[in-house]
């Protein structure tokens, strides 16, 4: 089986690889092949019998996606983009990575008359408020963010694509992915996982929204734990709504520190500083909150059930099991 990851070098692109390293294996079928693509060089694996490619460049540019396509891999994930605060502040960035980018590697997959599965990762943010106190399935989307319109729109050519018998396209709408090892990056949402992270390693964390913003959550793990789950499931039992919101754990960021002060004691909870930022508070304030997620549970998807759950899990994946 031959794999191609767009978005490769990024936090979760590099957490699937190395999944799929371990696994060695994808829907029972060896990996002989891996094809890693993203605007900076990906760190080539090492995985016994399987060719491993790097590609860069931007993929939006002509021909770059393409250039990816001739080795007609079994399965793309398609993880590349540019995150939520970035894609608001420079509107013409956002539109050419998240949207031009994915209709390019969308028409280099239909032009070369091959049927590959393709995952895409889209995200919540294609919902906007007004919300219900449970959003469901059936729940409309109209993203009040680019980014989230962005999302939206390449949801639709997934689903288009897909019928079109062009691949057989799976859209997860991941919630924030929380706790992001790692520095802070440019997403609004950066500061779910800097409350907990950075109070862990011994630093300061800034707050820039209140406590009683409710927001739902997975982890890392779960993260590659729904790609993979998407690129394996049987493509008929999901039917022509391609695009699934996926389970996860509301809580809100009052009760994400509660969970922090259980599990790491009030000391770590004191290096959290309360600090608005408007900017962020104006796009998170129309971001969703809990979602009922029934069609991807009923399909097999999993997440945490408590953010204990998710606090405990960056422990022991990027502490070493200790707290600073």
């Amino acid at each position: 089986m031959r794999i191609l990851i767009t978005g490769a070098a990024g936090m979760v692109g590099r957490k699937l690889i190395a999944r799929l390293v371990r696994d060695s294996v994808l829907s029972g079928r060896k990996i002989t092949a891996l094809d890693l693509h993203d605007i900076v060089p990906p760190q080539a694996p090492t995985l016994a019998g399987t060719d491993v490619s790097i590609h860069t460049g931007d993929l939006s540019a002509p021909g770059a996606a393409a250039g990816l396509i001739p080795s007609r891999p079994d399965v793309i994930f398609h993880l590349a983009g540019i995150v939520s605060g970035e894609a608001e502040a420079n509107f013409d960035l956002g539109y050419r990575v998240n949207l031009d980018g994915t209709r390019a590697l969308f028409d280099a997959v239909r032009l070369a008359g091959f049927a590959p599965r393709l995952v895409f990762t889209s995200s919540i943010a294609v919902f906007g408020a007004p919300f219900p106190d449970v959003i469901p399935d059936e729940f409309h989307p109209t993203p009040l963010t680019s980014y989230g319109t962005q999302k939206l729109i390449s949801e639709v050519l997934l689903a288009d694509y897909t019928r079109r018998g062009f691949f057989d396209g799976i859209g997860i709408r991941l919630p924030t992915i929380c706790v992001r090892p790692g520095k802070p990056n440019k997403a609004a949402s950066s500061f779910f996982s800097g409350i907990i992270r950075e109070p862990l390693s011994g630093q300061e964390a800034i707050l820039p929204v209140p406590r009683s913003v409710l927001h739902t959550h997975a982890s890392p793990r779960s993260a590659v734990n729904f790609l993979i789950h998407a690129a394996e499931i049987d493509g008929d039992k999901v039917g022509p709504r391609r695009n699934l919101t996926m389970p996860g754990v509301a809580v809100t960021v009052g009760e994400q520190i509660e969970a922090l002060e259980r599990i790491a004691g009030p000391e770590v909870v004191k290096r959290i500083r309360e600090q608005p930022d408007e900017t962020i508070w104006a796009i998170v304030k129309g971001w969703p909150t809990r979602f009922e997620a029934r069609r991807s549970r009923e399909l097999g998807f999993v997440a945490e059930k408590s953010f204990d759950e998710i606090i405990r899990a960056h422990i022991e994946d990027e502490l070493g099991g200790k707290i600073a």
